[in-house]
């Protein structure tokens, strides 16, 4: 039976570059695929591009094209990845310019546009699934509009020749999809096949979590070797089963217990995993231990997809400002509590306008409020922290600016003062008819 291998180059944005060399040089990869793009993050960098329309897109592209394409190239690994982000043609164009620089003629690349859909909404009656504002009650807030692609249109570069294919908004388990079913020949319409390849592009989706990652605790769930800790590889077979390995020798570890726990993350419905592809079914999958870090996966299925794609609609939803100074030693609890009272109070004295305010002692109370603090003894040093949100840069620079006079107006002993202002990108969601969103592909080649 014909066995396709992929591996995950990385889960989000800033993610190790080192584990995807790794899986390139040492992985018996054909696929290497990097996920990179959250909701918040294609609205910074729909930002970036409004100020630079060379910019928009990953800016570690650079830094991981530069490690990774040489070894892919002599080891034959076609790479998959929404670095693109706001600006996929321009990373391509980058692509090929880091290829020539390395002197890998002939490379072909080729970016996926069309997830751009701002144009396409009807500002009136286009509203939020969240909050139920409108786009025209948002008016000039509004930053940018991204509907989740599915695989075909990497389907369609990967039949075209492309060994690097880059795009924006795709949703994450479809960067896996398109290779198996480009290799496989799967229709677009076999909801069992695609539903078993979304099953494996959402294990591999986050890379680290699936190999120990988010799931070491120390004590609890031992993983060795976080240090060196290996991304995920996909042995897949032609019917859609497959093993989720690693390479031999990196650190964490692959069981059904590391699976299970990535298996659920982020999944509200395990019997109705909507993507763009397929409306996936989860519940009756298996995991069978085969090995030392080798976990076979089986029993996914899936029915046919929606007739809308989701948008991820980015929004100006006013600033944050934020001060944090530190208290140590005998009394640093009640110093802290104290420095939080004195900050309280200017503020109200100043008359900041704030949409929400959080005091906290971190260490104490920060994450689960007063009560939980009761009745534990003191620790010997303390964080405190104020944050707030407010409607302009002027009102939340503020809030750091009355953490940090509290070197010097008490209470006593208070250091490394770190004070922050920075604007909130808001996404919501909404709804398009699939038959209005057209995808299309620019070719280039080294």
């Amino acid at each position: 039976m014909k066995r396709v291998r992929l591996g995950a180059g990385a889960g989000y944005a800033g993610d190790r570059i080192e584990p995807a060399v790794e899986i390139a040089a040492h992985g018996d990869v054909q696929y290497l695929m990097f996920e990179c793009l959250a909701e918040r993050t294609i609205a910074l960098a729909q930002q970036a591009r409004r100020g630079d329309p060379a910019k928009g897109y990953d800016p570690l592209l650079d830094a991981r094209m530069r490690a990774v394409l040489p070894v892919a190239r002599a080891n034959g690994v076609r790479i998959l990845s929404n670095m693109g982000a706001a600006n996929p043609v321009a990373a391509a164009e980058e692509v090929v310019r880091i290829a020539r620089a390395l002197g890998l003629c002939g490379l072909k690349v080729v970016a996926v546009e069309g997830d751009d859909v701002l144009h396409l909404l009807d500002p009136t009656g286009t509203r939020l699934e969240e909050t139920g504002a409108s786009l025209q009650e948002l008016g000039t807030r509004v930053i940018s509009a991204n509907a989740y692609l599915g695989a075909g249109p990497m389907i369609e570069a990967l039949a075209a020749g492309a060994d690097v294919v880059i795009t924006g908004r795709v949703a994450d388990p479809s960067l896996f999809v398109a290779p198996l079913v480009h290799e496989f020949g799967w229709s677009l319409d076999d909801w069992t096949h695609l539903g078993r390849a979304t099953a494996v592009g959402h294990l591999l989706e986050c890379a680290g979590q699936i190999t120990g990652g988010y799931f070491a605790d120390p004590g609890r769930r031992d993983v060795p070797g976080l240090e060196r800790l290996g991304f995920p590889i996909a042995e897949v077979a032609e019917d859609g089963t497959a093993v989720i390995t690693k390479v031999a020798g990196s650190g964490g570890r692959i069981d059904r217990a590391t699976c299970t726990e990535q298996l659920l993350y982020e999944v509200f419905d395990p019997a109705g995993y909507v993507t763009p592809d397929v409306v996936a079914d989860f519940s009756d999958i298996t995991f069978t231990q085969d090995g030392p870090d080798r976990v076979l996966v089986a029993g996914a299925n899936g029915r046919p997809r929606p007739a809308a794609l989701k948008v991820s609609v980015g929004y100006a939803d006013g600033y944050f400002g934020e001060g944090q100074i530190s208290y140590a030693g005998p009394g640093a609890v009640a110093r802290g509590r104290l420095a939080l009272d004195i900050v309280a109070g200017r503020l109200r004295l100043t008359g900041l306008v704030a949409e929400e305010l959080r005091f906290d002692l971190i260490g104490v109370d920060a994450l689960h409020g007063a009560a939980a603090a009761e009745g534990r003894a003191d620790p010997a040093e303390v964080r405190v922290r104020v944050i707030g949100r407010t409607a302009t840069a002027a009102a939340a620079k503020r809030i750091g600016d009355e953490v940090e006079t509290l070197y010097t107006n008490g209470p006593a002993g208070g250091g490394g003062v770190m004070k922050s202002c920075r604007e909130i990108i808001g996404v919501g969601s909404t709804y398009l008819p699939r038959s209005r969103v057209r995808a299309t592909l620019r070719h280039f080649e080294a």
